[in-house]
């Protein structure tokens, strides 16, 4: 017996994935994509790209969580289909450079939309006197990243109250900020002036190399529509409610991004936005003033609120299915008998998440949690084939949509997505993998331990 349980409803399923998946990206990412791409119709291109590729994605990862509804999400899919090793890197990456590095993006950009109201937070609190900033130079640590990691602390330890009340604040929150959305979208689509799709003051585009930075861009801002999976074994009635939640929340999320941008392009030119690190805030400073802009910042932060929260319920599922199955350290296994929540993973993975607030910048991170979880989306994706193979006697609830092509083609843009973030992004994308390669020698020890076992 896992000792969790299963308080989580449908809704509560599905605000996992909308409310995790819609955070700080939709007003962020904008600009770069806009300056790597140099024409706002290709912009469009990426944003439906990365949307159908993500779905692509959820259609997979749907027969996979309601054949095997457990903690962990990835975690039981890579090791049922490649073994233990495979399972053990996901969810070492997932705890120490994805999930944890997820949660300091998003608390990063909590504080730059709180820095609308409080440019104070921009100045340096402290500088440690370690060669780890920008060069080799000293960090410098802002009075805002303080703040960020007070936020994923206090969201920690309401999480650690049980899933019910985490999940209870998902729904809420998540509600309270796609109503937000639709307002914003209806101001951009009913204020603007300028036609659509127009390239005035466009900078000039990186080819096809810029296409995949943006969709790098992109799929960070989708980034989170497999999260509901880690939380598998606390869901009512997985069987049927996990493919809905994943399959509707996730195409949900593209409609809302693409009329979102819509509603940019449709008050700013592309120079503007490639200008915009607040892109929604500096369009409706444009259309309403001061109070616009304070508006969508507000929008904003309640957003990234949501995002953070969910990815911490389901992210400290992770480590927890690793230590149970005998694959972590084994305080992250236990479970608090009152609350029925892993007290210890939830609070380890949000510390852990506040020493990568102090690490870098927002687009250093982006980058650092993309091109590592790309990895391991291709090769979960890629189990839903072997397990045909392996168990073809398993009991499939839900089978995916498009089988084989489906899967198969999510595999291959992912394998041209990681070759074309090396390129781009060497360094954050090496300091991913050593990251990795930096649990094979504990793998190794708890692997001979499980053995004797």
């Amino acid at each position: 017996m896992s000792g969790l349980r299963r308080e989580l409803g449908v809704w509560g399923a599905a605000s996992i994935v909308v409310g995790t998946v819609i955070g700080s990206g939709i007003f962020l990412v904008p600009k770069k994509m806009i300056t790597e791409t140099g024409d706002v119709a290709t912009l469009f291109a990426v944003w439906v790209f990365g949307g159908l590729l993500s779905l692509a994605g959820a259609l997979t990862y749907a027969e996979l969580a309601a054949m095997m509804p457990e903690a962990g999400g990835e975690y039981n899919y890579l090791r049922a289909a490649y073994g233990p090793f495979w399972g053990f890197l996901y969810g070492w990456t997932q705890m120490w450079v994805a999930k944890s590095g997820s949660i300091a993006t998003l608390a990063t950009g909590f504080f730059y939309y709180l820095a609308n109201f409080r440019p104070e937070l921009e100045l340096r609190a402290f500088t440690i006197p370690l060669p780890l900033g920008e060069g080799g130079a000293a960090l410098e640590v802002s009075t805002g990243q303080l703040l960020a990691i007070a936020v994923i602390l206090g969201l920690g330890v309401l999480n650690w109250f049980g899933v019910k009340a985490g999940g209870r604040v998902q729904v809420g929150v998540t509600v309270l900020k796609v109503s937000l959305f639709g307002w914003i979208m209806w101001v951009g689509l009913s204020h603007g002036t300028r036609a659509i799709l127009t390239n005035a003051d466009a900078p000039a585009g990186h080819g096809v190399a810029g296409f995949f930075a943006a969709l790098v861009a992109a799929l960070w801002a989708y980034d989170g529509w497999n999260n509901v999976s880690m939380v598998s074994s606390e869901i009512q009635n997985p069987q049927k409610n996990l493919p809905r939640a994943l399959v509707y929340g996730t195409a949900g999320v593209v409609l809302i991004y693409v009329i979102t941008n819509l509603g940019y392009f449709h008050v700013l030119s592309a120079g503007e936005v490639a200008g915009a690190d607040r892109v929604a805030a500096v369009m409706m400073k444009k259309v309403g003033g001061e109070w616009g802009a304070d508006a969508v910042s507000v929008a904003a932060m309640i957003s990234i609120f949501a995002a953070l929260n969910g990815s911490i319920l389901s992210g400290s599922r992770v480590p927890y299915a690793l230590a149970r199955d005998g694959y972590f350290f084994r305080r992250f296994a236990v479970v608090n008998e009152s609350r029925g929540t892993p007290g210890f993973s939830i609070l380890a993975l949000c510390g852990w998440a506040s020493v990568l607030v102090l690490s870098g910048r927002y687009d250093q991170l982006l980058t650092l949690v993309i091109f590592p979880s790309w990895i391991l989306y291709g090769m979960a994706t890629a189990a839903v084939i072997v397990l045909r193979r392996k168990m073809p006697e398993a009991e499939r609830p839900y089978r995916t949509v498009g089988y084989p092509w489906i899967p198969a083609v999510f595999v291959m843009v992912a394998v041209l997505l990681l070759y074309f973030t090396l390129r781009n992004s060497p360094r954050e994308s090496v300091l991913g993998l050593g990251l990795i390669a930096a649990g094979l020698p504990f793998y190794w020890h708890w692997h001979k331990a499980a053995r004797r076992r």
